[in-house]
């Protein structure tokens, strides 16, 4: 821009005057629009704009879709997607994305009133489709049992959710195909690691030893792929209370199985699971990632992050079974 007004102020000096006053106006036409035009924009204004329902499907999102994305994340970080409740900005911005990814499998219960409120026309796609999905059994009596949403707990799951990523991104984004793909089979490539390095960790524990309390039943996938098992006083929701009975139950299985890995999730309460390992006689350990990542300074920051350090979190507390 300086060379050109430089330019121009080298022409205006050997210009008749009605002929410069011309430029003058040409000029700073030019200007306006090369100040507002899209090229003169930071490329966020060209990015593909995408809403994801929670955290942990806006780290994956980012991942494969990398610079040609925009994300907006409608549950945050240590935020629960349980018992989140759609505000009229969530309407706004979904209105202004061509993307809405959620997770599936009953875990947002809340996304189709959101769709339907918002009169929303873009593309939705539901990440997990295609994964094999797991039933929450129910001690109530007479009672079906419920479709467990928390797939993304086994790394094997999150593969299908990458690709089913990829595959949208490319349908609305051809240009960017080629990245899609790279991006995509370097992250399934990373996934398969973790899968390989946590077989390995939990292989060192001996089968009895294997056993965790909870204070949410968020991983049943976890525990039918990796052969633990977990026990939550809470059920598959957050916004569901244990009975006194339930409880009871449980720190006798604690006391006579002698379970001393226990732990608290980063986005429940931890008054019930601090209460019951006070009853029980056990030291809680450090919080679990289940269904939400944390805050960039802390260790659950990414999926891979979040899902290492359970991984850790749990063999150190299995080991003192």
């Amino acid at each position: 821009m300086k060379n050109i007004l430089f330019g121009f102020k080298q022409l205006s000096l050997q210009l008749p005057l009605q002929l410069t006053k011309q430029l003058k106006q040409l000029f700073l036409v030019l200007s306006i629009y090369a100040i507002l035009s899209p090229a003169s924009l930071s490329y966020g204004a060209d990015k593909l704009a995408v809403m994801t329902s929670f955290s942990i499907l806006g780290d994956l999102v980012q991942v494969v879709g990398g610079e040609r994305v925009n994300i907006t994340t409608l549950v945050g970080p240590g935020q629960d997607a349980h018992v989140f409740e759609p505000k009229p900005k969530d309407v706004k911005n979904l209105l202004q994305t061509k993307l809405l990814v959620i997770n599936g499998l009953g875990f947002e219960p809340w996304a189709q009133k959101l769709i339907k409120s918002s009169a929303y026309k873009g593309e939705s796609l539901i990440a997990s489709q295609g994964v094999k999905s797991l039933l929450m059994p129910s001690e109530k009596i007479g009672a079906k049992p419920e479709l467990d949403p928390h797939a993304w707990q086994n790394p094997n799951n999150v593969m299908i959710y990458v690709k089913n990523i990829a595959a949208t991104l490319t349908k609305l984004d051809p240009a960017g195909a080629s990245i899609y793909k790279a991006n995509s089979e370097t992250y399934v490539s990373e996934l398969e690691k973790l899968d390989a390095w946590a077989k390995v960790q939990f292989e060192a524990i001996p089968k009895s030893k294997r056993k965790v309390i909870t204070s949410h039943d968020a991983f049943g996938y976890f525990s039918s792929h990796y052969q633990i098992t977990f026990l939550a006083p809470q059920g598959i929701s957050t916004d569901t209370e244990p009975s006194a009975k339930q409880v009871a139950k449980l720190i006798r299985q604690i006391n006579s199985e002698k379970i001393k890995a226990v732990f608290v999730e980063n986005m429940s309460n931890p008054k019930l699971i601090t209460q019951l390992s006070k009853d029980a006689g056990v030291t809680v350990g450090e919080a679990l990632y289940a269904d939400a990542l944390s805050s960039a300074d802390k260790p659950g920051s990414t999926y891979l992050n979040m899902m290492r350090h359970n991984i850790n979190q749990l063999v150190t507390g299995m080991q003192k079974n």
